[in-house]
């Protein structure tokens, strides 16, 4: 007979090299607290049931000659068969008994753990932790189960039977089958642990990278109230917060983004006989808050830094970490319950740039039909197929008839539908977010999926043909029909190397993670205007004044935007900070220009409340924008919350990389000002490096070119307002669109004038229009004269970088 050391140790002595015995659970917990508790890590106690113990229950109940039985000939593709056969397994398994031993060992510990704690019998999470469920090269993300909130021997005791059940689930048995894995070299052992009260807290999980597209200096955390199944499984939309690791080491508060879900219910503990655990709805006001604190987050952050560099230190090379953290609410201490290695992006090596160009764009506002959450970055269409649960027994469609190709919609997924997800083109589902079931399955087998789009089931039909493009930025779109595409393919190994140094133009902050990969000499002109556009939607002024306004509707949409911030000023500035944020952390440490807001009269008055506060201009062009509007006592007010905005971006976040340029500046007496009042809060060029730009936009810029240069450090020229200011001829007009020509000789002459000016007084100079992408022969003009940096759209950086390199040669 054995003895109990091997059908039972403490989490306290395992590590990863028991991994055999253990499994990848246990082993990772006994590792951490092993190794990491040092470091001021917490991971709750508790104990593992080995591979031996679930050796002997198999042979104690002659499992393996009925097991193998139900599985000869089986077809995993046919569903109906691989239900019945799955379900016939977990009842021969359920209905077992342990060996007299084995059991004796188990309740053993339990009541020395449960005696640890101060209690007769105390609650604990069982989890299964199967012997290949966390190996770098195959996610087995949440194919066995988990039991919460478990009391007492009888039911610790069916808690582990129904684990060693769960290893035979529909989903398990397929996905071992499509791998050829062994069904029986996959053992199981489970793991016992003491919960945490996450019920009165929060909880979640965190990843050591971006999940969408594998950016390895930030920590992703998704988290929600109350115990983490329903942000695991994907029930809830939780909120999201990014931190930059870089800046976080050197003690900054790098929280560069923050994002609120919707956290409509909860999982507590069941108050009922045999009832474990329950859903209860969260109150509105707490929805509307952040489930962590800003010093909870950079704690979290900070563990999930020191866990990925330990486990890297232990592998040799890069280990990102998919980890699982829970906040005790009587304690108000945080713990780590889970950790294991992240198996997509460590083993993606991206090395050339996929492109997926939508073909005539103008016309697709029609077509969209819903958006939700992007997973991926692809373009998948096909027949809509709606599917609510897996066995049709609620009259709506049954997955028999699933076909390859269809577009699976429904509300949520959870690990039983994989082997139909397989099938799908595309996936969309009402509910989730970035790291739920179906976020998480999807990227794995790389099919493009939505995740929290509401009321898709409702909004879509069977058999309506739609595209659904995660191609477009965090936001996923569904059009009606088939949209057309081109794919585009280059190796950044093929991307050429030139001596100018070739930066980026770029607007939206979603997309910046994954534009980071392009080769790039860093940003030459980061646009504000699409942060305010898409992240704060509102006026400034509105922001500040709608309470005198008089305008209800007004008030109403403004106190929906700012749910999660203290105040409207908090909401604008921690949102401007956010958007520049994400831009300068994936860029850095390279320069990121980043302008100052840009709008015409007319674009805001656009903005939500901006009817109450702009002007009707004959001519927006050239009316009131720009650094005009920045000292001027009507918008002043808004001016300093981009001040304050800013500030935050490089004392807060630490990212001392962005350098701040003032566009549309008519005259040196009007940049005295502006720069009077960025000095009056707190952004004071030469100050911890800030360098000031100015955008050549104006003749009056080139003209008077030998004034400005003293009070900045850069000229950025802006190609396009220069032109039509030069010309005489606005740019909107089509009436005169065949004179518009950045290759003029007037244009060019005053391109000159100023590189010469620049060069004379040491100050930088560069360009940031589409010219030099789309006229090599201007481009050629430009290096001749001198420029010191060429930027672009992300899109044409390999026309541009060609066109460069052939010049120089």
């Amino acid at each position: 007979m054995k003895n109990k050391k091997e059908y039972i140790q403490k989490l306290s002595e395992v590590g990863m090299d028991d991994l055999p015995r253990v499994g990848g659970k246990n082993a990772s917990l006994g590792e951490m607290i092993q190794n990491l508790t040092s470091q001021n890590i917490k991971v709750p106690n508790g104990f593992a049931v080995t591979v031996d113990a679930y050796d002997a229950f198999i042979e104690e109940n002659h499992l393996k000659e009925k097991i193998s039985a139900a599985l000869e000939g089986l077809d995993t593709t046919d569903i109906i068969q691989l239900r019945k056969t799955g379900s016939n397994i977990r009842k021969f398994i359920s209905n077992g008994k342990f060996p007299v031993s084995v059991e004796k060992a188990i309740l053993e510990y339990y009541y020395v753990l449960s005696e640890e704690y101060g209690q007769d019998a105390t609650d604990v999470a069982v989890r299964s932790s199967a012997t290949a469920e966390d190996l770098p090269d195959a996610s087995f993300a949440g194919q066995q189960s988990t039991y919460l909130n478990i009391r007492g021997g009888e039911m610790l005791l069916t808690a582990i039977r129904s684990c060693f059940a769960s290893l035979y689930t529909d989903r398990a048995i397929s996905y071992r089958s499509s791998r050829n894995f062994d069904h029986f070299t996959i053992k199981l052992s489970v793991c016992v642990q003491k919960m945490v009260r996450s019920d009165l807290g929060s909880s979640g999980v965190a990843f050591s990278l971006d999940t969408e597209s594998g950016f390895k200096d930030v920590v992703l955390i998704n988290g929600a109230y109350g115990l983490g199944e329903l942000v695991v499984g994907g029930e809830i939309s939780p909120d999201e917060f990014i931190v930059f690791k870089p800046t976080l080491e050197k003690g900054f508060n790098a929280i560069i983004d923050k994002k609120l879900g919707k956290k409509t219910h909860k999982m507590v503990y069941g108050n009922k006989p045999f009832e474990t655990v329950k859903q209860v709805p969260v109150d509105q006001k707490i929805q509307d808050t952040f489930c962590l604190k800003d010093p909870q987050i950079i704690q979290l952050a900070q563990w999930v830094q020191k866990i990925e560099n330990y486990y890297s230190s232990v592998r040799g090379s890069w280990c990102p970490m998919d980890i699982e953290w829970a906040i005790d609410g009587l304690s108000n201490e945080l713990y780590i319950v889970q950790a294991r290695p992240e198996t997509i992006h460590s083993q993606e090596q991206t090395e050339s740039i996929k492109e997926y160009e939508i073909e005539d764009e103008e016309h697709l506002a029609d077509k969209l039909l819903l958006e939700g959450v992007a997973v991926g970055d692809k373009i998948g269409n096909g027949k809509v197929y709606r599917i609510f649960t897996l066995d049709g027994r609620d009259g709506s469609a049954d997955e028999i008839d699933f076909k390859e190709g269809d577009v699976l919609v429904t509300e949520m997924t959870d690990p039983d539908w994989e082997p139909l997800m397989k099938k799908a083109s595309a996936i969309i589902t009402e509910k989730g977010g970035r790291t739920c079931h179906a976020a998480i399955v999807a990227r794995e087998i790389g099919v493009p999926a939505i995740v929290g789009a509401a009321h898709a089931t409702t909004l879509l039909e069977n058999g309506q043909d739609i595209t659904v493009s995660c191609a477009e930025g965090n936001v996923g779109k569904v059009y009606q029909g088939k949209i057309k595409y081109k794919l585009h393919e280059t190796a950044y190994t093929e991307f050429p190397k030139t001596r100018t140094p070739v930066l980026m133009n770029i607007g939206s902050p979603e997309l910046a993670f994954q534009y980071r990969k392009i080769p790039n000499a860093g940003v030459g002109l980061a646009r504000e205007e699409f942060i305010i556009n898409n992240y704060i939607k509102v006026h400034p002024l509105a922001l500040l004044k709608h309470k005198t306004l008089n305008d209800p509707a007004l008030s109403v949409s403004i106190a929906e935007l700012i749910k999660g911030y203290e105040s409207e000023e908090a909401f604008f500035i921690n949102k401007l900070a956010q958007g520049i944020g994400k831009i300068g952390a994936a860029f850095y440490p390279n320069r990121v220009i980043t302008r100052l807001s840009d709008f015409k009269t007319n674009e805001y008055f656009n903005l939500l409340g901006g009817n109450h506060f702009e002007p009707r201009e004959e001519n927006p062009m050239i009316g009131w924008r720009g650094a005009s509007r920045y000292y001027s006592e009507s918008f002043k007010e808004a001016f300093v919350l981009e001040c304050k905005a800013l500030k935050k971006v490089r004392d807060e976040f630490g990212l001392e990389n962005i350098t701040i340029m003032i566009p549309f500046c008519k005259t040196p007496q009007e940049l005295t000002k502006v720069l009077k009042i960025m000095e009056e809060n707190g952004l004071k060029r030469g100050e911890r490096g800030l360098e000031i730009y100015l955008m050549a936009e104006l003749p009056s810029n080139v003209i008077l070119a030998d004034e400005f240069a003293p009070m900045i450090d850069g000229f950025s020229i802006g190609s396009n307002d220069l032109t039509q200011l030069v010309l005489g001829l606005d740019r909107d007009s089509s009436l005169v669109a065949h004179l518009y020509d950045e290759r003029n000789c007037a244009v060019k002459g005053m391109i000159k004038t100023l590189i010469s000016s620049a060069k004379k007084h040491k100050t930088k100079v560069g360009i940031c229009g589409q010219g030099p992408s789309d006229f090599p022969d201007f481009s050629k003009f430009l290096i001749e004269e001198g420029i010191d940096t060429i930027s672009v759209t992300p899109d044409s950086m390999l026309k541009t970088l060609k066109v460069v390199q052939e010049i120089e040669n």
